[in-house]
């Protein structure tokens, strides 16, 4: 089988996008069949690829740029990929089989791997375009707040799910007055009910971060830069830096000017290949599957090892979508939530609650199983809380002791 491998013309793989879903899917390339491909990326950053998830960290000051790395120039080098950082793709054809780059680098390819991640959501409010306005997103987007920060005073996040209470932490922790604003009612709506949310704002708030909830940006205020917020009930407050934080919107611009079909985002089949065009597949969060997009690195990782295998020619796997859990910490908060923990018809609650330890579980019971979870300050069960929804396990001769936790139901199925 080596020699034939070896005696077969190898392929042209481009990839689109240097981040982590791409890259994850180049790895597990590697690992099938290093011998298929001659392989080129093109990257927006002038980075190597690096981990998203470390950036909050970064900011922080808790990890150095060196240790969010995950693949540094080198490694692309040693595996014989030819990279192209700083450099992205702006045009693809489909006819010739060629991507044009930014800076007019042409190359051809037998195969198109899409990796265009996303893009995060600014508010279309009036100066939102003003200097000290700003994501969190990309190391730039860190560097541009740690310079902020040795300048500055007032920060304002707008956004209070994960994303912007991590940016919050890291510039406090760079010795910001900050402040938290939020549009809903409570923090991080989608993975915790109204009692975790609420201890987690006191301990944000025992941190020195300000959270001001039910408030909706109406504009950004200053001339050259900004000043301050105006909110939609006429409040204003002060603020040097703004972080936007609130949500990301899959990046598709270039495949629908490809004309792949797209919906919310590059729509694939269960082998990750694009509807419109059997040659290009698509990774990440540019990807919509049945409906779904997606943001958790789990399904993604998944979505990287079936895009894989279909490149290598091995075309057994299929992604399929299963449910995820969700396990953050926030702000050196543990939090977990996992399934329908917000309750409905025909269910019933189990909640434990320590004030002094600062600890609060709720338990989602429906048909003697397991529905759903929420987890604040101490989350070590919260694995095998999931994988007894994962079962649809019945837990009804464990319902007086479950909310203690493994260790208090032994006999558990």
């Amino acid at each position: 089988m080596g020699e034939a491998a070896s005696a077969r013309p190898r392929q042209r793989l481009v990839v689109v996008g240097n981040g982590m879903a791409g890259m994850r899917t180049v790895e597990e390339l590697l690992k099938l069949d290093a011998s298929v491909y001659d392989i080129t990326v093109f990257g927006a950053e002038p980075h190597g690829n690096y981990n998203r998830i470390l950036l909050s960290p970064l900011l922080a000051g808790e990890k150095r740029l060196d240790d969010i790395m995950l693949h540094p120039h080198a490694w692309y080098a040693a595996n014989g990929i030819t990279l192209h950082a700083g450099d992205p793709i702006v045009a693809i054809d489909r006819t010739r089989r060629i991507v044009i780059s930014r800076s007019g680098r042409k190359a051809a390819y037998d195969r198109l791997l899409l990796a265009t991640g996303s893009r995060p959501f600014v508010i279309p409010v009036p100066g939102a375009d003003l200097p000290g306005v700003v994501a969190f997103r990309a190391i730039e987007d860190v560097e541009a707040m740690l310079t902020a920060a040795r300048t500055r005073r007032k920060a304002v996040v707008i956004g209070g799910g994960l994303l912007g209470l991590e940016a919050a932490h890291g510039l406090k922790r760079r010795g910001m007055d900050v402040t938290v604003v939020h549009v809903m009612d409570r923090l991080m709506e989608r993975q915790l009910d109204a009692p975790a949310a609420a201890l987690l704002r006191e301990a944000l708030e025992r941190r020195g971060i300000r959270v001001l909830l039910k408030a909706d940006t109406a504009a950004i205020l200053g001339r050259d830069r900004v000043a301050g917020l105006r909110f939609k009930d006429g409040r204003e407050i002060e603020a040097d830096l703004v972080v936007m934080a609130v949500g990301i919107r899959p990046n598709v611009e270039l495949a629908r000017q490809a004309g792949l079909y797209c919906e919310r985002a590059i729509v694939v089949d269960d082998t990750l290949q694009t509807l419109s065009d059997p040659r290009i597949y698509a990774v990440g969060e540019c990807v919509q599957h049945r409906k779904a997009t997606f943001g958790l690195v789990a399904p993604i990782w998944e979505q990287a090892r079936v895009c894989a295998a279909h490149l290598a020619g091995y075309g057994h796997r299929r992604f399929v979508q299963t449910a995820t859990a969700t396990q953050l910490k926030v702000s050196g908060i543990d939090v977990f939530s996992a399934g329908e923990f917000g309750g409905g018809d025909g269910t019933e609650d189990l909640v434990f609650r320590d004030a002094r330890r600062g600890t609060y579980k709720r338990l989602v019971l429906k048909d003697g199983c397991l529905v759903g979870a929420v987890l604040y300050g101490d989350v070590g069960d919260g694995a095998w809380y999931f994988e007894l929804m994962r079962r649809r396990a019945d837990v009804s001769r464990l319902r007086s002791r479950l909310v203690f936790g493994r260790a208090f139901c032994a006999d558990a199925p």
